[in-house]
Order: C-alpha cells, then structure tokens, then sequence
C-alpha cells in the first residue's frame, strides 16, 4: 500500500478528498500531507446541503497532530461552490477534517481540549509551537459552540460565588453561577455587583430557563447578591450557606485574637490556628494548648471562641423551630457582649435571619461551590495566572460546565 493511502486511512479522508503526497523534512522538523479532490466532483452547498460543483478554489493550511517529534500539516485547494438555489450562491465548502475557519485539525483541537483542563495553556503553546492566543480562541470556540446547545429550562435551584482573578481589584473578580441538582457551572461574568444578576438572569432565558421557575438561592451575604437575587429572580427563597456565616464569625475571631496577641504574645503566639480549627480536629497537644490559653486569662479571644463553637451548633438542629431557639440564645448572648466586633456579628445575624434559617428547610449548602472555586484557582495557580478574565471563565467552563464538546465538531470516522 502507497504511502499516500496509509495516511489517508490515517485522516480518515474519504472521497471525493484523497492523500495525493506525504513530503518529509528532517531539516525542518516537518511532516507535509497534500490532500486534494477528485475531478469532477461535487460538494454540498454550506447553506442548503444540496451538491453542486467547485466553482473556484483556494489554498489552506492546518496544523495536526505532532507525527512523533515533527510538526505535522495538512494542505489542501479547498473549493466554493456556486449553489443554483436561490438564496445560496458562491459559498466555500467545510472540509471534513477541521472546523470552519480554524487553523487546526479536528484532532489537534480534540488534544488540546483534552489537555487544557490540566495543563496551563502556556505550557501547551511551548509543547506545541503555536501561541497561546490562537490555542486561546480554539478553547473559547468550543466553550462557545457547546454553551449554545445547553438546556437550563429545568434549572430551580441555583449557587453564585465569587471568586478573585487579582487580589485587590474589585474590576478583577468573576462570579459564577451553579446549578446545585446537576452541580454544573451554568454561567460565568466578570464582576462582583448584583448587575451580574442580571446577566446571569439573561444568559438563562438565553438557553430555555425561566427566571420565575428558580425556587432558591443559596448566596453569600454580599448586598450586591442579595439586591440582585430579589430583583432579578422573584420566586427565589435566599438561603446563606453555612460556610459563609462561619467564616465571616471566623474572621471576627481571627481579627479579635490578632489585636489581643500583640497585648499578650507570650500566651497567643502561633495560636491561631487552634481558635480557627473545629475542636475535632485539633491533635491532643493542640487541644491541650488551647484549654490551656482559655483557661489561663479573662481573654476576649477566649469569650469570642466560646461565641465561635455556640454559632456553629446551631446546625447540628433537625429542624427551623430547633435552630431558630439556639440561634437566638446565641444572638441574646452575643448582643450583650462586651467585645464590638462580636456585637457586630449579632447585628449581621439579625439583619440576614430568615436567610440563615432557611438553611434547614432548603438544606443547600455552598461546599459544592467552594470545591469547584479551588480548583479554579488551582488551575489559575498552575497557570501563574490568566491573561484576562474571559479565559479564566473559559477554562471554568471546560472544568465545572460538564459540557459536550465531542458533540460539537465530530471527529472524522
């Protein structure tokens, strides 16, 4: 068997397309594969899919897969085709073995989807020789095209978070809206304010959704979430996960033992930890080192600490009446307290109420969320960061969108 034919076996080419030459260059690290059609042969019209005959055509290049160390390319005289339907006229043909108007084959597209979820781009363009920004619009080409199909008419239940591109810069945070019964990624925008509400509400009518149908909402306590649920989706009960109400206690505690290690270094240093820690998690030393800082002074970290573990029961209650009665002994409490930053926390308890008890009759939490947020930062991390924000929201998509690329460009057979 000629060479030619093997490669066209190879490609999956097909007539009327056949291999008519294979050169090698060892000089310049290159593999050349011509392809070209039959004589006479007709081509279905883009528009119209009837055959019709080339009418002129025109050389084009794509880059394949790497044949062992050595670039590899295609080349071919693609035809247009002079449609007799009316509406159709002189329209260029899609060859089968690379999308219309990239510069890649099928399957050098279908590796570097497959790879960009665990490798940096960057890294990819080195291994590949081609600049990122053109790997870059071949991601944001697939992201795209696989969006388009997607169904949101059953989507009820939705997660928004934000998370951070650059550290300091509030025009440098993206926020990422989830389905939390099919824990997917449904949308991705750049921003932090409750206008990304509104493009979220947007991009789900966009794709069959109802804003109506959406039931809940489990969000942080941001204001701009908070303004941007009401307004944008009525029927949404609010509920604010567990994690952020923790954490925002956590960071009253942390701030309160910080100031108070500066009075005290002796007892508090290299002691944060153990207050920010669950009891359970603690070793025995550290365990023991902490029973000791509460129970060596009247500390203010000691006290906050104390209001830390009686939040955090509330959600061990079976039910809203239970954790409505120990949230607010916890609040009594906490509202009398001696320490600001503590009755600061009581005021936000009160002023967010329903939202955090609605926790134990919607029970969403955000944890699936904040999984899926590290490993967007972990592929940002490994990638020292992104260019800009659309190809963060990119790659969030290809790791947390469960989208169907193959469906997108089938592979030739």
């Amino acid at each position: 068997m000629q060479p030619e034919a093997l490669f066209g076996i190879a490609l999956g080419i097909t007539p009327p397309w056949e291999v008519t030459s294979v050169a090698f260059s060892k000089e310049s690290n290159r593999l050349d594969i011509t392809i070209d059609f039959q004589r006479g042969a007709t081509f279905a019209c883009p528009v119209c899919g009837s055959p019709a005959p080339a009418y002129d055509t025109t050389e084009k290049e794509w880059r394949h897969l790497n044949f062992f160390q050595y670039e590899a390319y295609l080349h071919a005289r693609v035809p247009r085709v002079n449609c007799p339907n009316e509406g159709c006229g002189v329209k260029q043909v899609t060859v089968p073995w690379a999308r219309a108007g990239s510069g890649f084959t099928l399957l050098f597209e279908a590796l570097v989807m497959a790879m960009c979820r665990d490798l940096p781009v960057k890294v990819m363009s080195r291994l590949f020789t081609v600049t990122d920004t053109r790997l870059w619009r071949v991601i944001q080409a697939y992201v795209d095209k696989a969006r388009a199909t997607e169904d949101y008419s059953d989507v009820t239940r939705i997660g928004a978070d934000e998370t951070f591109a650059k550290r300091g810069r509030d025009d440098n945070f993206v926020t990422f809206f989830f389905d939390l019964d099919k824990r997917k990624l449904l949308f991705g925008t750049k921003g932090k304010d409750n206008e990304t509400a509104k493009r979220f509400v947007a991009d789900l009518e966009a794709h069959g959704g109802d804003p109506e149908k959406v039931t809940d909402a489990a969000i942080d306590m941001s204001k701009a979430f908070i303004k941007g649920v009401k307004e944008q989706l009525p029927n949404a009960v609010v509920t604010f996960d567990p994690f952020h109400v923790i954490k925002l206690m956590n960071d009253k505690l942390a701030k309160i033992r910080a100031d108070e290690a500066r009075l005290f270094p002796a007892i508090l240093k290299k002691s944060r930890y153990l207050f920010l820690k669950n009891p359970e998690n603690l070793s025995e030393s550290e365990g023991q080192r902490l029973d000791a800082i509460i129970a060596s002074q009247n500390l203010k970290s000691s006290e906050a600490y104390l209001h830390k573990l009686n939040l955090q029961n509330v959600y061990f209650a079976e039910s809203r009446t239970e954790a409505e009665n120990l949230l607010t002994r916890w609040h009594r409490k906490a509202a009398k307290s001696s320490i600001h930053l503590i009755r600061n926390m009581a005021e936000t308890v009160k002023e967010h109420w329903n939202g955090i008890l609605s926790h134990f009759e919607s029970k969403l939490t955000s944890g699936f969320l904040e999984g899926i947020n590290s490993l967007i930062q972990s592929a940002k991390t490994r990638a020292r960061g992104y260019r800009n924000l659309d190809n963060m929201i990119a790659i969030a998509y290809v790791i947390a969108g469960k989208l169907n690329f193959k469906s997108v460009h089938p592979l030739p057979t």
